[in-house]
């Protein structure tokens, strides 16, 4: 019988334990032909880093696979559980043959198992992640708390992940690049406006802004459009201001702004579209 190998604590909690002499097999190692192997397609993690492969293969090149692969057998092939960057690895270095465990499980057991293999090694970026844990939500009726007791991270931490997905696909790219951190996500998420999200998370990026500047121009902003919301409410609540707003747009033919404050001071703002639409209105105030 081969030497047997453990399969690591979460996918040991995942797999009941069986007494019959046949279920005992499936914990054997067996050396199984490269080429024979499959990545899964269900894989949670969709990127992997070339550089990090590289040194994968590098170590196993001098070392050796020492943790199995973990496959289940399909017709004459096999197809990954968990393990597939030891697999790519494994294809850089040129190995023939690798370790592998096979496990007769069903469909849904295989991706639960590679979905929550994957979260435990901590090998997914914060938006595979989030997405892992939508999948076993939805697709496995699992609780955050359920994932919580089986991956051993927090209710809260499960869910602040999973909030991520509120942000623009794009700045979710940029989180996926690495280009961000998840705690600048995290500082975006109060900016509804997806646009907005993305201005922001470009202009961290060019400014090199830390979490905690991100956080404060963010509440920055959040005050002035307060203040202008409300000095706007002001407006259009008294009669007066808005009387003179229209009679000056009519007058213009443009928009007009009136801007009032608490010291009885203000502006008026009149817009224009282009230097002939500027033209029009400094001839109508005869300005010369």
């Amino acid at each position: 019988m081969s030497k047997k190998y453990g399969l690591g604590k979460g996918l040991g909690a995942l797999i009941p334990e069986q007494d019959s002499p046949e279920e005992q097999k499936k914990d054997d190692v067996l050396r199984i032909p490269l080429n024979l192997i499959k990545a899964n397609k269900k894989q949670p993690r969709k990127s992997f880093d070339g550089d990090k492969i590289m040194e994968l293969a590098q170590s196993i090149k001098q070392y050796g696979i020492i943790q199995p692969l973990v496959l289940k057998k399909e017709g004459e092939s096999y197809t990954i559980i968990a393990g597939e960057r030891r697999w790519r690895a494994a294809k850089v270095v040129g190995i023939k043959e690798v370790p592998a465990v096979v496990m007769n499980m069903p469909e849904n057991e295989v991706l639960e198992v590679s979905l929550i293999e994957n979260i435990q090694r901590e090998d997914l970026n914060p938006i595979e992640e989030a997405k892992a844990y939508k999948r076993l939500i939805e697709e496995f009726k699992l609780t955050q708390n359920d994932i919580s007791s089986r991956i051993g991270k927090s209710r809260t931490a499960i869910a602040n992940c999973m909030r991520l997905l509120n942000l623009d696909e794009r700045v979710q790219q940029y989180l996926i690049d690495e280009v961000i951190s998840e705690g600048h996500g995290r500082a975006l998420l109060p900016i509804e406006d997806k646009d907005i999200q993305y201005s922001l998370a470009q202009k961290i990026i060019d400014e090199n802004l830390s979490v905690r500047e991100v956080e404060k121009l963010i509440r920055n902003a959040s005050k002035i459009k307060n203040e202008a919301e409300k000095e706007k409410e002001e407006l259009e609540s008294n009669p007066y201001y808005e009387d003179i707003k229209n009679t000056l747009e009519g007058y213009f033919g443009t928009k007009v702004f009136i801007k009032n404050n608490k010291n009885k001071k203000g502006k008026i703002e009149i817009e224009y579209y282009s230097e002939e639409d500027l033209q029009r209105i400094i001839d109508i105030l005869n300005i010369h």
